[in-house]
C-alpha cells in the first residue's frame, strides 16, 4: 500500500493543488493523511510518518506540499520501480548533490518533468530550477527537494524530522543528510508535479539566513563539500555564507521574474497580432510603412537632417 501525507497549514491550497493531486495518483487502497499543520513542520511530518508507520503493509509514504500538483496517474508504478533497490530511502522529483550549503538547488540538479506556475505577471508556467542546466532524473542525490518526496518503509519506521528547526527552511535537507549519514540512498525519478508558488525562492532573507546558520551549526564538518572546494564548514564564516546563499537566491527568483515578464510580453503580442482588426489593418500598416521609408530615404538625397 503506498500512502499519501500533507501538512495542511491551508485549507484552500490543499483543495485546489495537493488534495486534487493525491485523488489523480492513489490506488484504490491508499491511506491518505491530511494534517492540520501543528508546530513546527518537523512535527507535523513526523505525525505523519507515525501514522504511516502503523501499516504493516506500506510500500512507500509519498510526503507532498500543499502547493504541490502531482499531474503523473503512474506515479505509484514508479515509486515500486524506485524502492526496488532496499538500499534507496528518499526519492523526489528534483533534487542534488555536490551540497555544500541548505541552498541546495546550487549543486548538480536533477529533475523531472517539474514545472512552476505563478501568479505573477498575470500568471503562468516555467520549467523548475530554469535558471540552472539539470540532468535528467533517476540519478543519485545528496539532498531531495521537499516540495515532494517519497519516504521508504525503512525511512518511515527509523528516522524522524528534527523538531527543534523552528524556522521552517531547511526542514528536508536536514532529513536527506540523515538518509546519507544512516548509509542509504536518495534519488531523482520522472515524477510529473507542478509547484504552485512564487516567483521568489526567499520571501524572507533574514529568515532564511538564520535557517541556514542552524542548519550549518547542526552539520558542521559533516556536510559533503562541493568537489574542488577547500574550505570545509569549520572554516567559514557562517553568516556570510549564508547571506552570499541568500543573494544568489534572490539573484535567482529576478531571473526567473525576467523570464515571466518575456513570457507575458509574448502573449500579449501573440493576443494582439492574432485578432481580426490586426488581421485586417495589415495592408494599411504595409503601406505607412513603405511611405515613411520613402519619405525618410528623398530626405536622406536631398541633404536634409
Amino acid at each position: 500500500m503506498i500512502a499519501f501525507g500533507c501538512s495542511v497549514s491551508e485549507a484552500e491550497p490543499y483543495a485546489r493543488y495537493a488534495g486534487p493531486g493525491i485523488e489523480l495518483a492513489a490506488e484504490p487502497d491508499s491511506e491518505v493523511f491530511a494534517f492540520a499543520a501543528v508546530g513546527t513542520i518537523g512535527r507535523t511530518y513526523n505525525l505523519l510518518l507515525d501514522a504511516a508507520a502503523r501499516h504493516s503493509d506500506l510500500e512507500a509514504l509519498v510526503l507532498v506540499h500543499p502547493h504541490a500538483e502531482i499531474t503523473d496517474p503512474d506515479l505509484c508504478q514508479k515509486v515500486r520501480a524506485a524502492f526496488e533497490d532496499p538500499e534507496v530511502a528518499v526519492v523526489g522529483c528534483a533534487g542534488a548533490r555536490s551540497v555544500g550549503s541548505m541552498a541546495w538547488w546550487d549543486g548538480e540538479l536533477s529533475s523531472g518533468p517539474v514545472r512552476h506556475r505563478y501568479t505573477e505577471y498575470r500568471g503562468g508556467e516555467l520549467p523548475a530550477f530554469a535558471w540552472r542546466q539539470s540532468a535528467p532524473p533517476g540519478q543519485d542525490v545528496e539532498i531531495v527537494d521537499g516540495f515532494m518526496f517519497v519516504l521508504s518503509p525503512w525511512a518511515v519506521r527509523n528516522l524522524r524530522f528534527d523538531e527543534g528547526l523552528a524556522l521552517g527552511h531547511g526542514f528536508d535537507v536536514d532529513f536527506c543528510l540523515e538518509v546519507g549519514a544512516a548509509g542509504k540512498r536518495l534519488r531523482t525519478a520522472d515524477f510529473h508535479v507542478v509547484l504552485h508558488r512564487s516567483l521568489e525562492l526567499v520571501s524572507d532573507a533574514e529568515l532564511w539566513v538564520e535557517a541556514h546558520m542552524a542548519i550549518a551549526r547542526k552539520w558542521e564538518g559533516r556536510m559533503p563539500a562541493r568537489p574542488g572546494s577547500t574550505d570545509d564548514w569549520r572554516r567559514r564564516a557562517r553568516r556570510a555564507e549564508a547571506e552570499r546563499e541568500a543573494a544568489r537566491a534572490i539573484a535567482y527568483s529576478k531571473r526567473l521574474a525576467i523570464d515571466a515578464r518575456i513570457e507575458e510580453l509574448d502573449n500579449l503580442i501573440e493576443q494582439s497580432s492574432s485578432t481580426v482588426s490586426w488581421r485586417l489593418t495589415l495592408p494599411l500598416r504595409r503601406a505607412n510603412k513603405l511611405r515613411r521609408d520613402l519619405w525618410a530615404r528623398a530626405r536622406t538625397e536631398d541633404g536634409r537632417p
